[in-house]
């Protein structure tokens, strides 16, 4: 799945918001939970239709202000990356990409629905009006 979204916020705006791992549940709304494990490692709690999930996830790679990647360690496969790509002083792009492999009959019809698209949207939309607020445009 990969859904992008063009954001009244500078890239330090959008990385920030998106680099504080233990904010995702603000905007993020399957995530419930978010805990530190160490530097690079992280307990999700997620809530999906039909399932709720715990897994670690390790961040892969960290580029300050371009790219944020993450996988599994343990649990559910899911990986994904997003980006951040600088359309003027006062605009930026975001573009998400997230992989998983959906279990059982729920996840599955989401899957084939485009409910996972669906809910990634509705949550960069989220995420758009937090990093627009902090950014000054209410």
């Amino acid at each position: 799945m990969l859904e992008a979204l063009d954001i009244k916020a500078p890239v330090a705006v959008s990385w920030s918001l998106w680099a504080d791992v233990e904010r995702w549940p603000t905007f993020l709304s399957h995530v419930k939970r978010v805990d530190r494990i160490d530097a690079g490692t992280f307990a999700w709690q997620v809530s999906l239709p039909g399932a709720d999930k715990a897994f670690v996830a390790e961040l892969t790679e960290v580029v300050p202000q371009e790219r944020i990647a993450w996988r599994t360690t343990e649990g559910v496969h899911h990986a994904g990356v997003v980006t951040f790509h600088r359309l003027s002083d006062t605009e930026s792009r975001v573009t998400l990409q997230i992989e998983y492999e959906p279990k059982g009959f729920v996840e599955h019809l989401g899957a084939l629905t485009n409910l996972d698209a669906t809910l990634a949207n509705y949550d960069l939309g989220e995420f758009q009006r937090m990093a627009e607020h902090e950014a000054g445009h209410r």
